[in-house]
């Protein structure tokens, strides 16, 4: 069996309080992401091959971009992620090697087929600023019904999805979409296995999240968990900050990345002790209230000693402490 590399583009902003992703989408087709195939004869490295790519396709030029992840599993590539053929029968095997990609501005690049995706329209359950999501507490029922009486399952499910006291961890979005994708509850898992589940059937996709070409939400989920961790000990958030922004504005980007709602006395104590930030002087105008200090990001400061991420205070802790 031969080999083909395939580089993935995760691209994500934050606009209107909400996280997005560039994706593309063919006429009746589901949501992907910007892909395409690396030559190895024209290409000279992997990362200038994906920005030739994605500009061709999206008409955006990248900025901010690192490695993600390889994704490997045989089949993953085609239309149903377990085609039941022998390797040797196959004509390539797709290596996907993923990127994260971070825009301070979801900018509407008018291509063909382009779009800015809301991250909830794929993980709707992944969202707890306003309390538990309306899609966990939906699939609750079904997620009970696929664990039966198995304790294995039963811990997973309570551990993922916060169930029976259990806390949030917003960094396991990877886990909770390949639990509901085991338990055949994500539109994926019909169209590889070819069979459709009475739950699932009866589930919109504002409950089970929009089903994405090959295995590309299983990327987005790497991408978006793998953002929510990074931000804890990497400045990645400031990636996508304007170059001058409010604390507030600040605050609403973590929160609308980390899908919380943070404390906001504490986070601004502790981003006071970063050195991260500096306030330049003057006040935006246009904040619809009273208006409030404009703030640069201190970027020369990452050449001169190791910077750790922002503490994430939530207002859940704070208030289960008081």
């Amino acid at each position: 069996m031969t080999a083909v590399i395939g580089l993935s583009a995760v691209v994500m902003a934050v606009q209107d309080d909400r996280t997005v992703v560039l994706t593309v989408r063919e006429p009746g087709q589901s949501a992907g992401l910007p892909f395409g195939l690396f030559d190895p004869d024209g290409d000279r490295t992997f990362e200038l091959a994906l920005r030739r790519f994605v500009t061709a396709q999206t008409r955006f030029d990248l900025g901010y971009v690192e490695q993600l992840y390889t994704f490997g599993d045989l089949g993953r590539d085609a239309p149903l992620a377990d085609t039941g053929q022998k390797a040797e029968d196959r004509a390539a095997r797709v290596i996907s090697v993923g990127y994260l990609g971070l825009t301070p501005q979801a900018i509407d690049t008018h291509a063909r087929n382009s779009y800015w995706s809301d991250i909830l329209q794929f993980f709707p359950w992944e969202d707890w600023r306003d309390g538990c999501p309306a899609a966990v507490a939906a699939l609750e029922s079904p997620l009970r019904l696929w664990a039966g009486p198995t304790p294995p399952r039963l811990d997973r499910i309570r551990l993922l999805f916060a169930l029976d006291g259990s806390p949030w961890n917003e960094e396991r979005v990877l886990e909770r979409y390949e639990l509901l994708y085991e338990a055949g509850l994500v539109p994926e898992a019909t169209r590889d296995r070819g069979e459709t589940l009475l739950t699932q059937r009866a589930l919109p996709d504002s409950i089970l999240g929009e089903a994405m070409i090959s295995d590309h939400r299983r990327i987005l989920a790497t991408a978006l968990g793998r953002l929510r961790g990074k931000l804890k000990y990497r400045p990645v958030i400031f990636e996508m900050m304007a170059p001058e922004f409010t604390l507030s504005a600040l605050q609403r980007a973590v929160e609308a990345v980390v899908g919380m709602t943070l404390h906001k006395q504490n986070f601004r104590r502790a981003l006071e002790r970063t050195d991260l930030v500096e306030g330049l002087g003057r006040r935006d105008q246009d904040t619809g209230g009273r208006p409030a200090e404009l703030f640069r990001f201190r970027r020369e400061v990452l050449g001169t000693r190791p910077v750790s991420g922002l503490s994430l205070p939530l207002l859940r802790d704070e208030a289960s402490e008081t």
